[in-house]
């Protein structure tokens, strides 16, 4: 099995992932499927921000466009409206800052800016988007897998094994960047959880995820209140997703995981604190009478 880097590049930081880290997710929409707007106004989005990095995040990811089965498209400039006041001020919190976009121009104006990492639900396949990261010498780069659209990808979901065909799309669309001059190791892979796949699907990937490491990079999982969780668990309402969302977390940790992506920040870290002090006594038992 290749191994992933053991550091995440992104523009400011390089990001160390000896340990698993955890990506605070703030959302600039009126129309989350989790959070309900809570976080629209670009005052109301940088407390949360703060409150997220006071709770432990490694990494914060702005979005500015809900990807929600059949949520509409945002036009260019509404997403540039929502993010741009976030992501400028955000940048001088001193912590790893994504922005979750499929816009080139989006990510051409948030990289000017100073933003470390583009989250991409299209991998980079809108045109110019791989020319918009690649045009940046060190930025981040996050490949999500998506069967079909937003608007579709629940209602036609992806048939078969999924995790071949996870890997495969993932090579297809690794090799264009590389060929660009990207460096590897600005590279992780997420494989999309709720992205057009069903239930059971997801929780195959969940199940053998240590086979999604044979891409080679490091992988980005996530669960967080996800509809498939509300399926196995009979909880309706995705704020109230919180401990299955935290238990499936530390299962994809546990599996590989390099980089987690949650709403609930504190619970988080706080369960995989439990998880470190596990790993620790297996890798280094203490002496017992």
């Amino acid at each position: 099995m290749t191994m992933a880097p053991a550091v995440w590049q992104t523009a400011r930081f390089p990001i160390d992932l000896a340990q698993p880290r955890v990506m605070g997710i703030v959302n600039v929409t009126p129309d989350s499927f989790s959070d309900g707007g809570a976080h629209a106004s670009t005052e109301a989005a940088l407390r949360h921000c703060e409150q997220l990095l006071k709770e432990g995040a490694d990494i914060l990811d702005i979005g500015g466009e809900s990807t929600r089965p059949g949520s509409p498209p945002v036009p260019l400039e509404t997403e540039l409206a929502r993010v741009l006041p976030v992501v400028r001020e955000a940048v001088r919190l001193g912590v790893p800052l994504s922005v979750d976009t499929y816009k080139p121009e989006v990510m051409r104006a948030v990289l000017d800016l100073g933003a470390d990492i583009v989250n991409d639900v299209w991998a980079l396949r809108q045109p110019g988007a791989r020319e918009a990261v690649a045009a940046h010498p060190s930025c981040g780069i996050c490949l999500m897998h998506m069967h079909r659209d937003p608007q579709t990808m629940q209602a036609v979901p992806m048939q078969g094994d999924p995790v071949p065909e996870v890997l495969s799309f993932w090579a297809a669309q690794v090799s264009p960047l590389l060929a660009l001059g990207i460096a590897p190791a600005r590279i992780a892979l997420d494989p999309g959880i709720g992205f057009g796949k069903t239930v059971a699907q997801n929780f195959s990937l969940l199940a053998r995820q240590r086979e999604l490491q044979a891409a080679g990079y490091p992988l980005l999982l996530g669960w967080s209140r996800k509809s498939s969780i509300g399926a196995v668990t009979g909880i309706p309402v995705a704020a109230e997703r919180l401990v299955p969302s935290v238990a499936a977390a530390v299962l994809a940790v546990d599996r590989g995981a390099a980089v987690v992506r949650v709403h609930d920040v504190r619970d988080t870290v706080a369960a995989l604190a439990v998880w470190r002090a596990m790993q620790a006594e297996q890798e280094s038992p203490s002496l017992r009478c």
